[in-house]
């Protein structure tokens, strides 16, 4: 067990600060030490020549030794000459360097600080400043000053000094009015803070467990762990109840915070019917974003097929030959239909298991369309499909993200619908692992005049985020679509192909062959785990 210990000392030097996080590497002097510390921690607000009492516990840092890592901190004014002209010609007050710092401390001693924080004008005894500098010192005073007390009230109420770090970034000196009013919105607002830690940090500062602000930011929790576990959406009295188990509040104030956030525009309740599987109340709760992507899919998919297309300016058949002549191959009578209707639609899925001809019939698509004067974008939705579709093509891919262009400092995409991607036809591949918020960010970027191409396996693993968005598409029957189930001659001699195709179509998979036979798929049967271990 970690024992926690409490130092006071002078920081001497910086070593290191990272202005975004605040995190802090330092030296400080600490009595009874022979040589300074090195203490390291989310210290935003402390500079070289100050006093602080620091928490926290010591450890043996495998390069640098033992140092002093800080769970919070309170500075502590410099009671001596030496300290404060330190302290400020540290370069944090603005308009005083170390030239100037040592003038104040020669002209007011100890009461330096004392002057600037009641009697700054008197600073004007001292050569080099007039009324432009007192002002700019002012300033920076004000602005230590209330840095310095957000990071005390904060840590005064559990916050560590890590998170007090980022709640002053993102708030600034409205935080302390912000936590007071509601430290919910932390979970909401701050990367990194979740509902359990604004949760402990309501409870420190006396708000009830059964408050209607911890029962809105308790639900928006539940939502979102629910969303991570690949829920869009969720049964009225499911949830009720899971809000319930988890806030240890009565039902009543969740129904009452349920109508309160809905209000709020940031959770939907919708009606369903019995054939949506949701019988107890019929009715579903979204986040609201899951609600306006899961919607927005449909309505985008829909859109998108009332809306014509480029004629295929040469003749079908004519040119499904010369592609197939060109690659030397014949298309099997269902590869055909989905050729030529991939041609026909505006929105198209082609879905079939390993070995089905999916490959070709991409290559096949592409060369059709670019000999007619199509521009064709390509993609997936990882890196390591979007890799394979080139091989298997020889065309450019790109994942999702990339082809959306995405922008990690504000977030979203570049490319959306005022700023649509620049293709007549896109095709993309491994549909069954695209969650319903990265679909519904692709379909944004569609132009209402492009040709979509769906591609996958509905029995491959689905998607990490939530949603079933190539099975749904499938199942609503209103996209038109063609399942391939003919294992072509190549894919035969693969057991790992046959036995998918077996599982898939209720069969158990072959696990016995002849014997020396070389393949890609073995069952053997061993109990014993130094045998197992063996044979492998």
């Amino acid at each position: 067990m970690t024992i926690e210990s409490v130092i006071q000392g002078q920081l001497e030097r910086i070593t290191y600060r990272n202005e975004d996080t605040g995190y802090t590497i330092a030296k400080m002097k600490v009595n009874n030490h022979k040589e300074d510390i090195t203490f390291t921690g989310n210290l935003a607000s402390v500079t070289e020549g100050e006093i602080v009492n620091l928490r926290g516990h010591w450890y043996c840092h495998p390069k640098y030794g033992e140092q002093f890592k800080v769970s919070s901190y309170e500075s502590v004014t410099p009671a001596t000459a030496k300290g404060i002209e330190k302290y400020l010609g540290s370069g944090l007050i603005k308009g005083i360097g170390t030239v100037m710092a040592k003038r104040i401390v020669c002209r007011f001693g100890v009461a330096s600080l004392d002057i600037i924080e009641h009697s700054i004008e008197q600073l004007k005894q001292v050569e080099g400043i007039g009324e432009k500098r007192i002002a700019m010192i002012k300033t920076a005073w004000t602005e230590q000053k209330e840095v310095k007390e957000v990071m005390l009230f904060l840590q005064s109420n559990g916050v560590s000094s890590a998170y007090a770090a980022k709640i002053f970034k993102q708030y600034g000196r409205e935080s302390i009015r912000i936590v007071k009013e509601n430290p919910y919105r932390l979970a909401m607002e701050v990367f990194g803070i979740g509902f359990i830690t604004a949760d402990k940090i309501a409870e420190n500062m006396g708000i009830a467990k059964d408050s209607i602000l911890r029962a809105e930011a308790g639900i928006l929790y539940v939502l979102k762990k629910l969303l991570n576990e690949g829920h869009v959406y969720y049964p009225y009295e499911l949830l009720t109840e899971e809000c319930r188990k988890v806030l240890e509040v009565e039902r009543d104030l969740i129904i009452r915070a349920f109508g309160t956030i809905a209000f709020e525009k940031r959770i939907v309740i919708e009606d369903c019917n019995e054939s949506d599987g949701i019988t107890a109340n019929n009715k579903a709760i979204y986040l609201a974003k899951c609600y306006v992507s899961e919607k927005g899919i449909a309505e985008m998919l829909n859109d998108l097929m009332q809306k014509g297309k480029r004629t295929y300016l040469m003749g079908m058949d004519t040119s499904v030959d010369w592609v197939q002549k060109e690659f030397g191959i014949h298309l099997a009578e269902k590869q055909l239909l989905a050729v030529k209707e991939a041609i026909d639609k505006k929105v198209f899925v082609i879905t079939g298991g390993p070995g089905t001809g999916k490959t070709t019939i991409i290559k096949t698509i592409i060369r059709m369309y670019e000999k007619s004067g199509f521009s064709v974008i390509l993609a997936a939705p990882t890196g390591r499909a979007a890799k394979r579709m080139f091989e298997m093509t020889g065309h450019e891919a790109k994942t999702l993200h990339r082809l959306l262009e995405i922008n990690p400092q504000e977030g979203g995409f570049r490319k959306n619908e005022r700023n649509p991607l620049d293709a007549n036809v896109i095709i993309v591949d491994e549909v069954s692992m695209v969650d319903t918020i990265l679909m519904y960010h692709f379909l944004k970027a569609v132009r209402k005049d492009a040709t979509l191409i769906l591609v996958g396996d509905v029995n491959q693993l689905p998607s990490i985020g939530a949603g079933n968005v190539l099975k749904d598409i499938i199942t609503s029957g209103v996209v038109p679509s063609v399942h391939l189930n003919e294992i072509f001659r190549q894919a035969k001699e693969s057991v790992v192909v046959m036995n998918a195709h077996r599982i898939n179509s209720g069969y158990m998979p072959v696990l016995t062959f002849e014997k020396d036979r070389l393949q890609d798929f073995y069952f053997i049967q061993l109990e014993d785990p130094e045998k197992i271990i063996n044979e492998i």
